[in-house]
């Protein structure tokens, strides 16, 4: 199933992506649960390797992938066991920025998608209140306009990223009394003046902030309206549906995670004289558990492919975020309860998950609403239709005539050959310059294992790294792994301008041949 989603570019994104969560989030998390905080520099990591920003467009710094990219990128996230930590940037990358890219005015966008790309900037969605939450329309915020302003005056509550963030894409009425024909979102800058927030206590997410925002005269400049007044409601409606999804991937593999620890603990857990996995009760709730996960896997992949295909389904999306949240609370009790005692316990990973999964059928729209919504549809013949956009998500190759963005940026990189080469010349003057620059740089790095061949607009450069170190030459013979791409982006890579997976993902950088030895530039250049 997997090999069907996803190609092997997809599956050397998930390497890349894995390997540095493990380095540089899994062994904080547990001290950014305690300190109820993450750090902010870890988006920025995150961002300058291309890891944020994945199917925004390339003119606002994004990468123009396809969506499983994003699928494969909430995955990842799911494996690191904290909620608090995947929601952050599931909430700017899927929840509120999107709401900019398909709506708003061009001025929003360069200012504010870049950050928001970048790691530099922290977004949120303001819609929940103390009063309304499910329901929508009957919010309570008002934003009057006075001028070239609108003046917001009401509260929201259980914000994330309220308290540490930059900007809220706002919620507001700008008609109180045209109901859900009166709403509209702006975008609010969190230093304004009239903005106070207070961090709420939770039972879960303990490492993302949550805020409860009060505004008090507050002005906006009407330029920060997003798309139209009182179009808000149809776009929420719209936005909502991404949100549902993408939280999908990442509760799945964190079920799948639970189920993976709880088959370990019950390997080297003895009673009775032999290991607990021996015992049917327990051998046969997990076979029930992995079977109901990867019949929801299945399902998720599906909704995720008819997003992609921008298909709009409310009733497959609603029925994905019934089932995955609901079964998120089944796998946490059930695995928690193989642990025994230890379960109950902070220091094993089943305590903080049995907190973290709770909110999920409440948040982005509740279990009971998403019931509501497919009974609308399979009994009163309630049909719910997109908002319209120009932004569509690029296809994955062979899902269309039209090219991806790897090929296109691969065939333009391509065809300025001569000038990347003549730029190249600049830096590096002869054959002999390139190979011991890249000698320098390679006798660093650990023997590759492999032989690993460059070419660079003809120019074969040779790495054989079969030994205990790598030892570079101009030879062009065979290799484990091939890697063509123009002596302009190899000269970024040896700078550090140029990411190998950045490169990768953009085009500018083919493999051809071992895919693992390719998975080995991260450490060669990087």
């Amino acid at each position: 199933m997997s090999s069907y989603y996803f190609t092997e570019e997809h599956e050397l994104f998930r390497q890349s992506l894995r390997t540095f969560l493990e380095k540089e989030a899994l062994p904080n998390i547990d001290k950014w649960e305690e300190e109820r905080r993450t750090p902010r520099d870890i988006w920025k990591k995150m961002g300058d390797l291309g890891f944020l920003g994945l199917s925004y467009p390339e003119k606002y710094g994004g990468m123009e992938l396809d969506f499983f990219y994003d699928v494969v990128f909430n995955e990842e996230l799911g494996r690191m066991g904290s909620g608090g930590f995947a929601i952050t940037q599931q909430v700017v990358q899927y929840m509120s920025g999107p709401y900019i890219l398909k709506y708003g005015t061009e001025e929003l966008k360069e200012k504010y998608l870049p950050g928001l790309i970048s790691g530099e900037l922290i977004s949120s969605i303001g819609i929940t209140e103390p009063g309304a939450g499910s329901d929508v329309q009957a919010i309570k915020t008002k934003a009057i306009k006075e001028g070239d302003h609108y003046i917001v005056n009401g509260a929201k509550t259980f914000i994330t990223n309220g308290v540490y963030g930059d900007l809220i894409i706002t919620v507001v009425k700008t008609d109180p009394s045209l109901g859900a024909a009166g709403v509209s979102l702006l975008v609010i800058d969190q230093n304004s003046e009239g903005i106070s927030r207070r961090k709420l206590k939770k039972l879960g997410w303990h490492c993302s902030d949550t805020a409860e925002l009060n505004f008090d005269n507050v002005k906006v400049p009407v330029s920060n309206l997003i798309g139209q007044e009182g179009r808000g409601f149809f776009y929420l409606m719209n936005g909502l549906q991404l949100e549902r999804i993408c939280a999908m991937p990442a509760a799945i593999s964190g079920m799948e995670k639970a189920i993976e620890q709880s088959l370990q603990y019950m390997s080297e857990r003895h009673a009775f004289g032999k290991p607990i996995n021996k015992f049917q009760v327990l051998r046969h709730k997990m076979a029930q558990l992995a079977s109901e996960v990867e019949a929801l896997k299945a399902f998720s992949y599906q909704c995720c492919q008819m997003y992609a295909d921008n298909i709009y389904d409310v009733k497959m999306c609603s029925m994905l975020k019934l089932l995955g949240s609901e079964l998120s609370e089944k796998v946490a009790t059930e695995c928690l309860q193989v642990f025994g005692g230890y379960g109950f316990m902070e220091e094993y990973p089943l305590a903080r998950m049995y907190r973290d999964v709770r909110v999920g059928t409440i948040g982005g729209g509740s279990s009971e609403i998403m019931r509501e919504i497919i009974a609308k549809m399979i009994i009163d013949d309630k049909d719910f239709k997109a908002a319209k956009t120009d932004f569509k998500f690029k296809p994955k190759a062979g899902k269309a005539a039209k090219e991806p963005a790897m090929a296109t940026a691969s065939a333009n990189g391509h065809s300025n050959g001569q000038a990347a080469t003549a730029t190249a010349t600049a830096t590096v003057t002869g054959v002999d310059a390139l190979v011991a620059m890249i000698q320098n740089q390679a006798a660093k790095a650990d023997a590759l294992g492999n032989t690993l061949k460059f070419n660079l607009d003809g120019q074969a450069i040779f790495i054989d790294g079969s030994g205990n170190s790598n030892q570079v030459s101009a030879e062009d013979k065979e290799a484990d792994c091939t890697v063509n791409l123009t002596m302009s982006d190899f000269q970024d890579l040896m700078n550090g301008d140029l990411n190998p997976m950045t490169a990768f993902m953009s085009g500018k950088l083919k493999i051809d041949g071992d895919m693992g030895v390719a998975m080995k530039l991260q450490n060669l250049f990087g």
